[in-house]
């Protein structure tokens, strides 16, 4: 008996093959003329001396039958092989499991093959969360709920006009000053951030265990489909209905 994968991998093949085969048989039975033939002899009525003709003819190039025929070989090939998968799938079954551990006993193939690609979407999801600024020390605050930094202390300065003599006065000449501002401090910001980001380190424990998911639904894929399965035959009872065979 074949296996569950063998079976799939000939089903899309198989499928167009039919559809092509069917469409050119489709064509062909619009074509009345195909279809038509006629034998025409000419026979004087002075059979002495009358004009001789030769006979005419036209073949029949196509036979409904035959292309009925040609059709219910593609209809039942594809029919029994989708029937065939169809069943596999029904009884294909396999465990995910991670590390040992069973995450999840008797998924259905089906069933895993729609984890296959939500996984996958999960995965892109979880790889664009964002994370804190790494140039931060992050801690939780238990508080908040939130990602909270180290406190971060600045000193606050304040511009004050400050007045320098250049040159002293003289008999000759008064004292030459200058106005200039400097910072002056006058007090200290003290800073805390928060971020409502996912920690780095979290974020990567999830991507691993997400991607050791991954990995456990393909195996499990694999697994269930090398079940044998019994070759199905659906295409001839529903045929021989139709055309009433």
């Amino acid at each position: 008996m074949p296996k569950l994968n063998q079976i799939n991998a000939i089903v899309s093949a198989r499928k167009n093959e039919a559809e092509k085969a069917v469409t050119e048989l489709y064509k062909l039975v619009q074509k009345e003329q195909l279809f038509v033939g006629r034998e025409r002899t000419y026979r004087p009525l002075d059979e002495v001396n009358g004009q001789k003709l030769p006979p005419e003819s036209q073949r029949v190039q196509q036979r409904v039958d035959d292309l009925i025929r040609q059709a219910r070989e593609k209809w039942t090939e594809l029919w029994n092989l989708i029937f065939t998968q169809d069943t596999g799938n029904q009884s294909a079954r396999a465990d995910i499991v991670v590390d040992g551990k069973t995450i999840l006993a008797n998924v259905p193939v089906t069933s895993l093959l729609f984890l296959d690609k939500q996984v996958n979407d999960l995965e892109t999801f979880i790889a664009k969360l964002p994370t804190p600024d790494p140039a931060e020390e992050w801690n939780h605050d238990p508080s908040t709920g939130l990602l909270r930094s180290k406190a971060n202390e600045s000193l606050r300065t304040s511009k004050e006009p400050t007045v320098i003599v250049k040159y002293a006065p003289t008999k000759e000449h008064p004292a030459q000053t200058e106005l200039f501002t400097k910072d002056v401090p006058v007090g200290t910001w003290t800073q805390i951030l928060y971020s409502g980001c996912i920690s780095t380190d979290r974020k990567n424990a999830i991507l691993a265990r997400v991607r050791k998911l991954q990995d456990a639904i393909k195996a499990a894929k694999e697994q269930a489909n090398l079940l044998e399965v019994e070759r199905q035959k659906a295409g001839d009872p529903l045929l021989d209905f139709v055309f009433g065979e």
